[in-house]
């Protein structure tokens, strides 16, 4: 730590605000936000800080710049704007770098509705961002089609209708637009048209339909049929419409859904809209986070990123776990959205705990598409391999995996197996099982130098490669047992870790405490299918052993046959049963008439005296 930090860190003051990690190069790396900057600041540099990752970044600190705020909210604001414009490496960030479109309700008398891509800050109101440009098209589409509002770009008011600068244009003629240029509406039932057009694209089809049959009634009893005749038209198309969003909430409540699926530096965040208790809408973002995992951190970037646009923010915003900096959060959403905001995290079995579960599916496909698009730019090598060497530091890509497993029954029978994965998928042309001959009793240190020493000497003779990984089944004494013999052998820098009986601990060697993989890392569930697998494999040889073993001490009971007979019965014969149930002929084809009827007389009188 330089003198320069040393100094800042001490002299730190207890307000709220927004602080700025910076490299020895001056390049800002992380941004936060604090209530107390004192406290916040300095929990970073405290030696209790568990997360390797953080631990990492602190290193990286040469200096840090303050910001002072009045309230924690508008810290939280400041430091949203600041993400957004320095994209720091630590911070959680937004991949997409394009801008989503929005549609756009311009704020003039008589206002434009179109799609833009580009936000002023005049008053206008914003819908989207639409993740799916084709969805919007066919909002707007919607919206020409119910709606007559006008497609001409002037500026429309009382001066320039008194002018008569505009004339009536085609739309007028084919009954697209009401003529606000010339005064044929007027101000006011333009702007009832366009407050219907918002209710639409906010997913409030059921309160429009009920304003529009108001209307219809209203015009029916003014003798306007041609009028109610309109709007019949208008609510026939809208309950159309209706009818193909889905009904996910019996009640009529307004909600956003939201998940994440983590996966290394990647996020993937599904936000479902639920207006009136109807599916109106899917946004998806795309984030990466170099240095958190932490779901209560990667929510409180979603929020801030999302509903710091131009979003119409519900009353309950439904998550899996409690964003940090929840109050500040709310206090922001709250003022942003005009209403009391909270968030909602389903405990027990409901509609909105399935509707969690079914973004939660979004966002983990949305992931799995990320990962798809990254694995063609890299030659097709599976991500989980990349996951892999990202989560055990290794130097390269462990493309060929071995893994080993001991097993025996109260130290009888001892096996080994060792399974082969490659590019991420089992090889079972290349398993291999082991009977272990050296060692006497449930020994399983010594089982594992045994096998390791069998495996890798042949591997030396036969001038075969290394795998790129070797994994042993145990903790620190079976990989420091398969270490002793890689060494004797001469196999140096050979990538080899241990697992321990809670899957997450991982052993290195030379490193006497155990280290752990990230829950969210698919590399954890590589690791899990090879030990499963080598454990399947080796529990599968070793009750083939001890069946083999129990039907050959049975067979060897009848008198005239020996060891080399019962063996050849067994390697013809998969079960005693077959045995018995064979004809003379078939066991005389394998052992000779003689001996054949032995076996059979003897399972004969077997079945008699029971």
């Amino acid at each position: 730590m330089t003198q320069q930090l040393e100094n800042k860190l001490q002299n730190l003051p207890a307000e709220p605000g927004v602080y700025q990690f910076k490299n020895e190069k001056g390049k800002i790396i992380y941004i936060g936000k604090a209530k107390n900057l004192r406290n916040r600041v300095r929990s970073y540099f405290h030696s209790s800080v568990d997360s390797p990752k953080t631990k990492i970044m602190v290193e990286k600190v040469a200096d840090l710049e303050l910001l002072i705020t009045s309230s924690e909210m508008e810290a939280l604001i400041l430091e949203n704007n600041l993400i957004k414009q320095h994209k720091p490496r630590y911070n959680v960030n937004l991949k997409d770098d394009k801008s989503f479109p929005y549609i756009r309700i311009t704020n003039e008398p008589y206002p434009q509705i179109y799609s833009t891509r580009t936000i002023e800050k005049d008053g206008s109101k914003y819908f989207g961002p639409y993740t799916d440009v084709k969805n919007m098209k066919a909002s707007l589409r919607m919206i020409n089609k119910l709606f007559k509002i006008r497609s001409c770009k002037y500026w429309i008011d009382d001066d320039v209708i008194k002018s008569k600068k505009i004339k009536l244009c085609l739309d007028y003629h084919i009954n697209k637009c009401d003529g606000p240029c010339e005064g044929l509406i007027s101000e006011k039932d333009y702007n009832r048209m366009v407050n219907q057009v918002i209710k639409l694209l906010r997913g409030k089809t059921d309160e429009l339909m009920t304003e529009l049959k108001t209307e219809m009634n209203t015009a029916a009893s003014n003798l306007e049929f041609e009028k109610a005749a309109s709007i019949r038209d208008k609510i026939e198309q809208l309950e159309v419409y209706s009818s193909k969003q889905k009904i996910v909430l019996q009640s009529n409540d307004d909600k956003d859904i939201i998940s994440a699926a983590i996966e290394g530096k990647d996020v993937a965040s599904t936000i479902l809209n639920i207006r009136s208790g109807r599916l109106v809408g899917k946004r998806q973002l795309n984030l990466s986070s170099e240095r958190s995992d932490d779901l209560n951190e990667i929510y409180n970037a979603i929020i801030k990123f999302y509903y710091n646009e131009y979003v119409d923010i519900p009353k309950e915003i439904i998550v899996e776990e409690t964003p940090i900096d929840k109050d500040a959060l709310l206090e922001w959403l709250s003022k942003k959205g005009n209403r009391n905001v909270s968030f909602v995290i389903p405990q027990r079995k409901s509609e909105a705990k399935s509707l969690l579960q079914m973004c939660k599916q979004n966002a983990i496909l949305q992931l799995k598409e990320i990962q798809l698009q990254r694995m063609k730019k890299e030659g097709n090598v599976p991500y989980v391999l990349s996951a892999l060497q990202r989560d055990l530091r290794l130097k390269s890509l462990p493309r060929k995996i071995e893994c080993f497993d001991i097993s025996n029954l109260q130290g009888t029978d001892t096996v080994a197996s060792m399974v082969v994965f490659v590019d991420g998928k089992p090889k079972k042309s290349l398993y291999r099982k082991y009977i272990i001959n050296e060692v006497e009793g449930p020994d399983d240190f010594a089982s594992m130098r045994e096998v390791i020493r069998r495996r890798y000497k042949r591997l030396l003779e036969e001038n075969e490669h290394s795998p790129d990984l070797i994994i042993v089944d145990g903790g620190k004494g079976q990989l420091s047992s398969a270490v002793e013999i890689l060494d004797e052998l001469g196999i140096k820098d050979q990538p080899i870790i241990g697992l321990a009986k809670r899957l997450e601990e991982i052993f290195f060697p030379g490193i006497s405490e155990s280290q752990s993989i990230p829950k969210t890392s698919s590399s954890l569930k590589l690791i899990q299918h090879l030990r499963d697998e080598a454990h399947r494999f080796a529990i599968t040889f070793h009750r083939l052993r001890r069946d083999k073993r129990t039907l050959q001490t049975e067979l060897t009971e009848i008198p005239g046959i020996g060891q080399k007979v019962a063996e050849k019965l067994l390697i013809n014969f998969n079960s005693i049963d077959e045995i018995k149930n064979a004809a003379t002929a078939e066991l005389a084809n394998v052992i000779g008439i003689s001996k054949a009827e032995k076996v059979k007389n003897y399972y004969s009188n077997k079945t008699k005296s029971l």
